[in-house]
Order: structure tokens, then sequence, then C-alpha cells
């Protein structure tokens, strides 16, 4: 008889907190549920700038994943609302974006390996 052996996912992030903000829907889908899946608790997603600023009310974040581009806006005030709370992010998209003043945030080109996307947090927090 052959057993095939599953890995248990990663629980690095176990009892972080992360902000997800994204406005592809199937792509904050899978981010959300990579996240989960390495213990996380997944806040948001956020498909706007209004609705991340908003996610960030109560301070209670860890770290956040950021997309550059949101429904035509670019995320620079959530960048801004982390950095002033020392909170780390790491960029996600698809674009290229200009990092000055953010330049110490790691950034992943989209598409990206779900499992970098959980060590660059792992790696900022």
């Amino acid at each position: 008889m052959h057993y095939r052996i599953t890995p248990r996912p990663s629980r690095d992030l176990a009892g972080r907190r992360v902000l997800v903000v994204e406005d592809e829907a199937l792509v904050a889908m899978l981010v959300g549920d990579s996240l989960q899946e390495a213990g996380a608790t997944v806040i948001g997603p956020a498909a706007t700038v209004d609705e991340a600023l908003s996610l960030l009310g109560d301070g209670a974040v860890d770290a956040a994943v950021l997309d550059v581009n949101l429904r035509g806006h670019r995320m620079t005030a959530v960048a801004d609302r982390l950095a002033e709370m020392n909170v780390p992010f790491v960029i996600a998209t698809g674009y290229d974006y200009d990092t000055a003043g953010h330049a110490d945030a790691p950034m992943l080109q989209k598409p990206f390996d779900l499992a970098r996307l959980t060590s660059a947090l792992v790696s900022i927090i």
C-alpha cells in the first residue's frame, strides 16, 4: 500500500491579524485563504482606500498586504497610514510602483506564489 502524506499548513502567522487590501475578489479570496491556513486572522478584504482606512481605525492590525491599484486609485494613503502606525506591510502588484517613502516594504509582483507572501509577512512581523 502507498500512503500519500499531505503536509500540514504552516502556522507561521498564528495569532496575527493581517489586513488584506485587494480589489480583485478572486485574488482577495486566495490571499485570505492562504493567510488563514498560515494561522492569521484576516481583516477585510478592503477593495478601496476608504474601506482600508476604515478598517485601520481600531489599530488592531499586525501587518497588511496592499495591492497598489485599487479601482484606479493608488493605495499610498493606506501605506502612509500603516507607516505612521508602525505596521509593516507587503506590496503586491502587477504594476511598476515607486516605493519612495516605503522602500522597506517588500514587493511581490503578481502573480506571486502564496507561500512567498506568507514568508514575506513572517519576515517583516
